[in-house]
């Protein structure tokens, strides 16, 4: 008797078990209707289909509950491992959980095919407006328009200031180079002979620059000459 006890106790469990697993890939199926962007007014035969599978199957587990619970009673004390105790809570436990998962997803569903429902009947009550009245939809059109003008506006006008202090900022630059420069001739002006041969080198570069034109010229004109 203990023998084809524990039989029917691994037996049953393997069932449980494998339904457990079923239960999880019907979940993964059913929660994607609940992020569905947009929701049919009525439940599509798959989502149905779907739905009805999950029940079906929490109750086929909940039968086997029942069986392994009869199975460990009817064991005495001895064989009634702690293990088998714990397994039949673990059991218990997996099915009240995905009982309040089934009942949140569908709720969850219910709720976005509510406000899928809401939107679609907005949208149509508004273009039935719009059809019924053209001097409306044409005063929209024209706020639409307004607004997307106004936004231009305001990117042009940004783009305005970022320009106008981008100037300020090299007019402020261009103040402290001219303030540098006049430091520097200050200070050269106090230092004994810096004038003096600044003033030679000026007249160095000008006497090279009359060189240099009047040989490009004789070039120019033994060129002109051979030609």
């Amino acid at each position: 008797m203990p023998s084809s006890t524990g039989s029917g106790w691994v037996q049953l469990r393997q069932q449980t078990r494998s339904l457990e697993a079923q239960t999880d890939t019907l979940f993964h199926a059913y929660s994607r209707f609940a992020s569905a962007p947009n929701l049919p007014p009525k439940p599509t035969e798959e989502e149905t289909k779907t739905e009805t599978q999950i029940q079906e199957l929490l109750e086929k587990r909940e039968t086997l509950i029942s069986q392994l619970t009869r199975l460990l009673d009817s064991e005495s004390l001895l064989t009634a491992s702690a293990l088998k105790q714990n397994n039949l809570s673990r059991h218990r436990e997996t099915l009240l959980e995905h009982r309040h998962t089934l009942s949140r997803l569908r709720a969850s569903i219910s709720e976005s095919r509510q406000r899928a429902n809401l939107l679609s009947t907005v949208r149509s009550d508004i273009d039935a407006y719009r059809s019924a009245n053209p001097e409306s939809a044409e005063a929209d059109y024209m706020l639409d328009e307004r607004g997307r003008i106004d936004r231009s506006h305001g990117v042009a006008d940004s783009v305005l200031s970022q320009a106008y202090a981008v100037n300020e900022q090299f007019g402020v630059q261009r103040e402290m180079l001219g303030n540098v420069q006049r430091r520097i001739v200050g200070a050269a002006g106090k230092v004994p002979g810096i004038n003096g041969l600044i003033g030679r080198i000026g007249a160095k570069k000008r006497r090279d620059g009359i060189i240099l034109g009047g040989f490009i010229a004789f070039c120019m004109l033994v060129f002109l000459y051979f030609m």
